[in-house]
């Protein structure tokens, strides 16, 4: 037991809690006397969840994510972008020219097991974190030019972390979830990476888990749902306006759904709370049901392009298919994958015309501000690719169709997304259809969530995949660039798990990924933007799709909201913590 617990005993005899946040009543179009309390928030996933240890999941809703909501040192407001002190008393206190803060924590805060939050916390959760060997999703948030950013505990209640160089991102990388020191620290200094891995496994008893944030695992089944039960202690340092203890729920569910269009069922049927739209087709049966009388929900559609990217990976470490290796690595071939992708017919046939094409990392949503109009773009084009194809060799055909080599090697790989997406699905069937008018035949699957992500997060020479269609979410917008997806050694560095830049062009992107965050003046940052946007194109490490609008769907059960004046994909349409049941 920590000897700070004591202390906090001690003081609590003379002293009450130090003063909670207050969460903004601008957050919410209903005011705090129209909220009520209890009640089960009643979510879904298309996937089953990998683990709860929060150092080695990576899926953006994973339980760790879910759970932990509302257990960071500061928050981003979205009426305004900055960050707030949330887990922090107060704004950090900056010197060593903008490289140095010091934060002082809230004092009596608590995890649902009781034991009280301290600097020993954050100070270990950041050391795992930054273990290479746990394989945290997480790591490259921690380093700047592969230089660490330190932590270290002043005293209980304060912590101080050293910057390498000035970061613009400073408050969010500062901003992790906070996991227990008692649970994870003794098992890293004990066991290292290993012992870390083989805590909260799915099989852990729920009991077993402890959360810093408004939610704690009530019950796993796996397939089935995962129900969290509002963390007590939470709600004694977090208040809304009129002194309330949050969250006012008292439980949160996640079912597993067996695919998009059943999730869109499933909610049309009241069977759910509020669910993602991606389509036309979805947002007509949503609205039939409210316009017949058998659904009472909120559907406001194109609130806002997308913050989320989907994209095809080439797989650039085949150590043992030199061909494969070879040919992904080509610029020509990644270009000519580019001029393939029918991105207009992805959005009027998957999306039903509601979305935008995708040619940069950066999500729609940010694209207007962050990428000029004259960045590069290959857009579609069948015969400029097949010119390039056959730059590379591939000018004949063999007696099927399909391009062929000198040799009478067929230009051909497999292409995996996750099944029961039927959005990613319908754009990989695109894709396919596209690459067979020029002879390029394209292996099509479907398969398991979890095994794909495996797959992508490999590392070393001989990754076990030949391309793969996904998305990222997340990240933030004050540097719209993942930390883990830019530098080389990031973890979702997709293309490349070598551990090392294989180009030129891979190098610069890195370089010019540091110093954007490095620059604090936005005008600035966004003429670095600009030349790091016109590499990413030009090297086409990644060839990105096309994203639907943003659109937002809930039961008319449901109270809470933002004003629709706030509400956008990049902060969706409420915090969990100012939702009620009404």
């Amino acid at each position: 037991m920590k000897k700070a617990l004591f202390v906090a005993v001690a003081m609590s005899l003379t002293s009450a809690l130090a003063a909670p946040f207050v969460w903004p009543a601008k957050w919410s179009a209903d005011a705090p006397s129209a909220a009520k309390k209890g009640g089960e928030l009643r979510l879904s996933a298309i996937s089953d969840f990998k683990s709860m240890n929060p150092f080695t999941s990576s899926e953006a809703d994973s339980i760790p994510l879910r759970m932990g909501s509302g257990a960071t040192l500061f928050l981003q407001d979205p009426t305004s972008d900055e960050f707030i002190p949330h887990m922090a008393e107060a704004a950090p206190t900056v010197s060593n020219n903008g490289k140095r803060f010091v934060v002082k924590l809230r004092e009596g805060m608590k995890f649902s097991d009781g034991q009280e939050i301290t600097a020993d916390d954050f100070v270990t959760t950041m050391k795992i974190h930054m273990d290479k060997d746990v394989g945290s999703n997480s790591y490259a948030s921690f380093f700047l030019s592969d230089k660490p950013i330190q932590v270290r505990k002043l005293d209980t209640y304060r912590l101080q972390f050293d910057f390498p160089q000035v970061s613009s991102s400073a408050l969010s990388r500062m901003s992790y979830q906070v996991w227990p020191d008692h649970v994870f620290g003794k098992a890293h200094t004990s066991g290292g990476a290993a012992a870390i891995k083989n805590l909260w496994t799915l099989n852990t008893p729920a009991n077993q888990i402890v959360s810093a944030g408004m939610w704690v695992v009530e019950n796993y089944r796996a397939g089935e749902r995962t129900v969290f039960r509002k963390n007590p202690n939470w709600g004694e340092w977090n208040k809304d306006s009129a002194g309330n203890a949050l969250p006012y729920l008292d439980r949160m569910s996640v079912r597993i759904v067996a695919d998009q269009n059943a999730n869109i069922a499933s909610f049309v049927a009241g069977e759910l709370d509020t669910v993602p739209v991606a389509t036309a087709d979805q947002l007509a049966q949503i609205k039939r049901a409210i316009d017949g009388g058998n659904l009472r929900a909120s559907l406001i559609a194109n609130v806002s392009p997308q913050a989320s990217s989907t994209w095809i990976t080439f797989n650039w470490n085949q150590g043992d298919n030199a061909d494969k290796q070879k040919l992904f690595r080509d610029v020509r071939f990644r270009r000519a994958m580019s001029h393939i992708a029918n991105r207009q017919a992805m959005v009027d046939l998957v999306y039903g015309g509601l979305g935008s094409p995708s040619y940069y990392s950066l999500y729609p949503i940010f694209e207007k501000a962050w990428a000029p109009t004259n960045t590069p773009r290959y857009q579609y084009n069948l015969a400029e690719a097949t010119k390039l194809l056959g730059q590379l060799g591939y000018t004949k055909k063999d007696s099927e169709g399909w391009l062929v080599n000198a040799q009478g090697r067929r230009l051909e790989f497999s292409l995996a997304t996750n099944a029961g997406n039927n959005q990613r699905e319908g754009l990989m069937r695109v894709f396919a259809d596209e690459a067979k008018k020029v002879g390029v035949k394209v292996n099509a699957q479907a398969i398991d969530f979890n095994v794909l992500v495996n797959q992508l997060t490999s590392t070393g020479d001989k990754r076990p995949f030949d391309a793969i269609l996904l998305g990222l979410s997340g990240g933030a917008n004050i540097w719209p660039y993942g930390s883990n997806v830019v530098p080389c050694t990031g973890n979702l560095h997709s293309y490349n798990r070598s551990g090392k830049c294989l180009t030129a062009q891979e190098q610069l992107m890195s370089k010019l990924y540091f110093q954007g965050d490095q620059e604090l003046d936005v005008a600035k940052r966004k003429q670095i933007s600009a030349q790091l946007v016109k590499v990413e194109s030009e090297l086409q490490p990644v060839v990105y799709l096309a994203a639907p609008n943003f659109h937002v769907a809930y039961n008319s059960r449901l109270g809470g909201q933002y004003p629709r004046e706030m509400m956008d994909a990049y902060y969706g349409h409420r915090v969990q913590a100012l939702t009620y049941i009404k």
